[in-house]
């Protein structure tokens, strides 16, 4: 662990930033609905529970923190390379008296050590950091349950085209990671001609002036990115099979401009992989992948499902937290328009009407789809499947499957 130079990269710049108060999470997490909507994207097809297991695996600073506070029922373990990050985790520990988080400093490869199974394995921004990334993924197969979720987030090449081109002209200077060559890079970074690929992605960066931030970005010793068809060679290849994404309407040409170009039948035709290789084309800018995979061993029920499922009337629409219904400087003949506030691309708006906002509204986490058209003065089923899917397609909902 010592000789890793990304163990050592992330003790001296520990990534993300350590925080010192949780308390805003704490109290968005006490709705119940906000826990079973993120339970049924992982599962839609069972019922919810609460006492899962859970790894973080690369949990950083405060990430294991953060799901042991908001999951008070869970058990929850956080490993990290880094011995800085889980010092700031354990401070967080003892801050919130979390006695469902246990921590370890231990490589993601070497996680069979923990001799345990686990509900939920959570491995944001931490495979493509590792020497060998295929054996880490095979190492995260072997610890979760067979009806277990890993929630997975990997680099995307083309939105950081700009991040790699100053990673090699950082290594073409023989930039190291001191504090002054830190600042040194700040302030030449402020000099970029505007037409540069990084400034697009600085000026929409929370961390652009966070110094271990930028050395996370453009010093790392070692970082991949995966196209849509790596990442799913990446995943079957490793003992794992897709679920969804964890944000899907950036990747369905349905959901984008593309949809009405003389395109958009062509992309409708295509197979769903294809799909979502061409709109990260077209879309250019994404700089992540965020995946739900399953273990590829076990064909679980319900792990993915739709409105064409036959069974759609008994489902339970639950919306997602960060949905927004907008009401004001609407396009004509629009009751109201959706959007999903975590998305980066404005292009993903949901234009409503008068009969479909009464069914939006009739949405409470308890009704299934139809007790909800019941109320509803159109009842007409044709309509009211549309009207899911694209709230499914636009990840304003998640469906709890369970009863049907």
């Amino acid at each position: 662990m010592q000789d890793d130079p990304v163990a050592e990269f992330y003790s001296r710049h520990p990534y993300p930033p350590p925080v010192s108060n949780l308390d805003r999470a704490r109290d968005e997490w006490r709705d119940p609905n906000r826990r079973r909507a993120e339970y049924h994207l992982f599962w839609p097809g069972s019922p919810y529970r609460a006492d899962l297991k859970i790894l973080v695996a690369g949990c950083g600073t405060w990430q294991a923190a953060k799901y042991a506070l908001c999951h008070p029922d869970a058990q929850v373990v956080g490993i990290d390379v880094s011995a800085t990050s889980i010092a700031h985790t354990d401070t967080l520990k003892q801050q919130y008296r979390l006695s469902n988080l246990e921590i370890r400093q231990l490589p993601l490869e070497q996680v069979p050590e923990l001799q345990r199974q686990f509900d939920l394995i959570v491995s944001t921004g931490v495979i493509h950091h590792l020497a060998d990334p295929d054996a880490g993924l095979r190492a995260l197969a072997g610890v979760l349950e067979p009806k277990g979720a890993l929630y997975l987030m990997v680099y995307a090449p083309y939105g950081r085209t700009g991040i790699y081109m100053l990673q090699e002209y950082c290594r073409r200077l023989g930039l190291g990671t001191s504090d002054q060559e830190i600042c040194e890079l700040i302030a030449t970074l402020e000099t970029l001609p505007q037409q540069h690929p990084l400034v697009s992605v600085l000026r929409g960066s929370r961390d652009a002036r966070d110094a271990d931030a930028l050395a996370d970005a453009l010093l790392n010793p070692r970082d991949r990115a995966y196209s849509v068809p790596q990442l799913f060679e990446f995943i079957e290849r490793n003992g794992f099979r897709f679920g969804r994404w964890y944000r899907q309407a950036p990747y369905r040409p349905q959901c984008a401009a593309i949809a009405s170009t003389p395109h958009g039948e062509r992309l409708a035709g295509l197979s769903p992989q294809e799909q979502f290789a061409a709109m990260e084309l077209w879309r250019g800018t994404m700089t992540a992948h965020s995946v739900v995979v399953h273990r590829a061993d076990t064909r679980a029920s319900g792990t993915t499902i739709g409105v064409d499922d036959e069974r759609w009337l008994r489902f339970v629409p639950i919306r997602l937290p960060w949905t927004r219904l907008i009401e004001e400087r609407l396009p004509p003949g629009a009751a109201g328009v959706l959007l999903n506030s975590s998305h980066q691309f404005h292009d993903l708006v949901a234009v409503i009407d008068e009969n479909e906002k009464t069914l939006f509204e009739h949405i409470d986490g308890r009704r299934a789809i139809g007790e909800i058209i019941d109320r509803s003065a159109d009842r007409n089923h044709d309509r009211a499947r549309t009207l899911f899917r694209k709230l499914w397609w636009y990840d304003q909902v998640v469906f709890d499957a369970s009863g049907g």
